[in-house]
């Protein structure tokens, strides 16, 4: 599987054996009924553009993720990894978006059975949008460190996010699929700044 949008990502990919059918209350605290699963390196993959090393895009210092792109970047390298694709799952990162950055995607849940992906969250002038149009949260979320959850109800077909604790969307999946948490940066397909980055710590994989 080749991603040709332009960019730099963080791949996080969740070892994962099948769930029984579970139900998930929408408007739970989402640390609510889960279980952390602990992580190693083997769950980490980075992707970077094929024609620059990774120390070009990539920085990892004091348990943050620092991740840069440019808008002419080449595509990404190919990667592969397993996922999830039954039961209660969520994601949990803190996330720092520089004054700048605009039209970058900086987490998503990647596969879907209608499309590429089930959710993308972009930053906006500050803002953060469901792919390109629904508002998430108009907070200024620029120059500061910010709590993102995505609980995926993969049976319930819903995704619901909160950041810093707080619920703020909930949409429908696209069906299900071959489905893993993906976070860093990369470009929109249009209206995008030049330069964009993302940092990322404390990123956590829960299963209910």
């Amino acid at each position: 599987m080749m991603n040709l949008s332009n960019g730099y990502s963080l791949y996080l990919i969740v070892l994962v054996s099948s769930l029984p059918n579970l139900s998930l209350l929408s408007g739970a605290d989402p640390t609510d009924g889960f279980t952390e699963i602990p992580l190693t390196e083997a769950n980490f993959l980075l992707q970077k553009p094929y024609d620059i090393p990774l120390e070009e895009r990539y920085s990892y210092e004091n348990g943050v993720h620092k991740m840069w792109v440019y808008a002419d970047d080449k595509p990404h390298a190919l990667v592969q990894g397993l996922d999830y694709c039954s039961g209660a799952w969520k994601f949990e990162g803190n996330v720092f978006v520089p004054n700048g950055t605009s039209g970058a995607t900086i987490v998503q849940i990647h596969g879907a059975a209608h499309g590429n992906t089930t959710m993308l969250l972009r930053i906006y002038n500050g803002e953060m949008r469901y792919y390109t149009y629904e508002l998430v949260d108009a907070t200024n979320l620029y120059d500061k460190w910010c709590r993102v959850n995505l609980i995926h109800n993969v049976d319930g077909g819903l995704v619901t996010v909160f950041i810093d604790g707080v619920q703020k969307f909930e949409t429908h999946d696209h069906g299900p699929g071959d489905l893993y948490f993906k976070c860093g940066v990369y470009g929109a397909p249009s209206n995008i700044s030049y330069y964009m980055e993302s940092r990322w710590k404390d990123i956590k994989i829960y299963k209910k």
